[in-house]
C-alpha cells in the first residue's frame, strides 16, 4: 500500500470512529427495531411470552375484522382533509403579512413564531383550560357576546373540530419557512410587474404564489406526514378517543393496541400499515406537482 492511500485509510478510518456512537445507535434504536418490527406484525405477541407466527392474520384482521381500525383511520383522514389546508393557508397568509416592511416587524413575527416551540404537552393542557366549558377563556368570551359556549371536548363532534383549531395553535413554524421563501423571490420580477401596471393581487397571482409552490409543496408533504402520527393532543386531551370515539386517531389506537393491551404483533401490523398509507399518499402529491409546482425564478 503506498503512503498516500494509508494516509487515505487512517483519515477514513478516524471519521468513522468519531461517528461510531452515532452509527450505533443508528442500527440499534433505528435500524434493528425497523426490521424487528416487520418480523413481529407476522406474529401474536405481547411482550411476555416468545413471539408466535401467525401469517397474515394481523392484517387479515385489521381490514376485514376490526370496525376501530376503520373509524380511527377515517378519523385521522378526515383531520388531514381539515388541519392540513388550513395550516397552509395560515402559513402564507401570516407569512404575507410579517413580510410587510413596517416598524416592530421583527418583534411580531417573534410572537407569532412562539408558540411553536412550545412543548407539545404544556399546550394540550393549556388548551384543555381555553376550552373547558365553565372557567374556560373561549367560553368566557362567548358569554359576554350573549352566547352559550358548547362543552368543546366533551361533546362530539366539536372534540374533533378543537382538535383541529389547536392545530393552527403551531402555524408559526411553517410560517417561518414560508416567509423565508417570500424572501427568496427576486425583486426584479415585481419591479417590471410594476412597470407592466400590474396591481397588488396580479403580483400576488402570477409571482408570489407560482414562485412559492416549492415551498408550500414542501409543507404539503411534512403536514400530510406528521397529521397522520398526530398522538400527543389527543392522548392528553382524551385518551380513550374522546365522546364516540370522534378523537380516536390512527396512532392513539396504535398505541392502545400496543401498551394498554400489549398486543405488540398486532400494532407493529397497524404500523406497517399506516407506513404504507403515508408512502402512497406522498407518492401521489409528488405526482401532482409537475402540475403546479413552478421551479427557477
Amino acid at each position: 500500500m503506498s503512503r498516500t492511500s494509508h494516509h487515505k485509510a487512517r483519515q477514513y478510518l478516524t471519521g468513522y470512529l468519531f461517528i461510531a456512537p452515532w452509527l450505533i445507535g443508528f442500527l440499534v434504536f433505528t435500524v434493528w427495531p425497523f426490521f424487528q418490527s416487520i418480523y413481529l406484525s407476522f406474529t401474536r405477541y405481547n411482550i411476555v411470552s416468545p413471539a408466535k407466527w401467525v401469517g397474515v392474520s394481523n392484517y387479515r384482521m385489521l381490514l376485514t375484522q376490526d370496525e376501530l381500525f376503520w373509524k380511527s383511520a377515517w378519523v385521522t383522514i378526515k383531520f388531514a382533509l381539515f388541519s392540513v389546508p388550513l395550516g397552509i393557508v395560515a402559513g402564507v397568509s401570516l407569512a404575507l403579512l410579517l413580510n410587510l416592511n413596517v416598524k416592530g416587524i421583527t418583534t411580531f413575527r417573534t410572537i407569532f413564531y412562539l408558540p411553536s416551540i412550545v412543548p407539545t404537552v404544556a399546550t394540550s393542557v393549556l388548551f384543555i383550560w381555553i376550552l373547558n366549558p365553565t372557567i374556560g377563556l373561549v367560553n368566557r368570551v362567548l358569554m359576554l357576546a350573549g352566547i352559550q359556549g358548547p362543552s368543546w371536548l366533551n361533546t362530539a363532534p366539536w372534540a374533533f373540530y378543537s382538535l383541529v383549531m389547536m392545530s393552527l395553535w403551531g402555524v408559526g413554524g411553517s410560517m417561518i419557512i414560508y416567509l423565508a421563501g417570500l424572501k427568496d423571490i427576486p425583486q426584479h420580477l415585481y419591479e417590471a410587474a410594476t412597470i407592466d401596471g400590474a396591481n397588488a393581487f396580479r403580483k400576488m397571482r402570477h409571482i408570489t404564489l407560482p414562485m412559492m409552490t416549492p415551498v408550500i409543496f414542501f409543507n404539503l408533504v411534512m403536514g400530510i406526514i406528521g397529521t397522520f402520527q398526530y398522538f400527543t393532543q389527543a392522548y392528553v386531551i382524551a385518551p380513550s378517543g374522546g365522546p364516540g370515539d370522534s378523537t380516536y386517531f390512527y396512532s392513539l389506537y396504535l398505541y392502545n393496541r400496543a401498551w394498554k393491551y400489549l398486543d405488540m404483533g398486532y400494532a407493529s401490523a397497524m404500523a406497517w400499515m399506516l407506513f404504507l398509507l403515508i408512502i402512497v399518499l406522498t407518492g401521489l402529491v409528488f405526482k401532482t406537482q409537475k402540475r403546479w409546482v413552478h421551479y427557477g425564478g
